[in-house]
């Protein structure tokens, strides 16, 4: 049986008050290793708290999540941290590169963080932009890059720690049809390659990409039947 990279038993996450507010109701989650699955819901629905919580940003207030069969809510803050760091690679719609440093140091500064020798980075870096289709562009300055571009230079980044879970929220956003398109034929490659892919979006045509949707209303996870 496949080993799950994410599971949910009964998280959930509350805010302080007054009064206290249930951002997110008890829900129970699997994605197993090597899956694609999408998360859908509308402005409000609780996709923000949901990405918090998968991606160890926020600590869940009642249940347990499991990333790669670990007990995060046993974790010291830094353990948490570094758990991020190692198993979790981000995408978000606005990019968050630095528009002074090339693609290629945009990639490697992601290896800072997670403790990849110096001497390793330039070649990582370098491999993780030939996978996303940018190995003319490694010296080229996100000012010069396309949206689509520097969409994909965020891949790159996110995937040169080599993770467990690519974590994506909202990736074509912020991108015109012909560009999204093949931001997603990227994701559907990277999937066939057997990367476990999490897409949170709103937009119902990206989460049909995914083999699995889950649409999240009101702080509740329901399980999508397609026909």
């Amino acid at each position: 049986m496949t080993s799950p990279v994410v599971e949910f038993d009964q998280v959930a996450l509350t805010y302080p008050g007054p009064p206290p507010v249930e951002a997110f109701k008890p829900c129970d989650l699997r994605v197993d290793r090597g899956e694609f699955v999408t998360v859908i819901g509308p402005s409000g629905s609780g996709k923000s708290t949901f990405l918090n919580i998968a991606g160890l940003l926020d600590t869940p207030t009642h249940g347990r999540y499991l990333l790669d069969g670990i007990d995060t809510g046993a974790l010291k803050d830094a353990d948490r941290t570094a758990l991020r760091g190692r198993r979790i690679g981000f995408v978000f719609q606005s990019f968050h590169l630095l528009p002074h440093r090339s693609a290629a140091e945009n990639v490697e500064l992601a290896m800072v963080y997670n403790g990849a020798p110096r001497r390793e980075r330039p070649a990582r870096a370098r491999e993780a932009l030939e996978r996303v289709g940018l190995a003319h562009r490694t010296e080229a300055l996100p000012t010069r890059l396309s949206g689509g571009e520097r969409q994909r230079v965020a891949i790159a980044r996110a995937l040169v720690a080599r993770p467990s879970l690519l974590l994506c929220d909202e990736p074509t956003g912020n991108l015109d049809t012909a560009n999204a398109a093949t931001v997603l034929e990227l994701l559907d490659e990277l999937h066939a390659d057997g990367m476990t892919v999490l897409v949170i979006t709103h937009d119902g045509e990206v989460a049909g990409r995914g083999l699995r949707t889950v649409a999240i209303r009101d702080g509740v996870l329901h399980e999508q039947v397609r026909p």
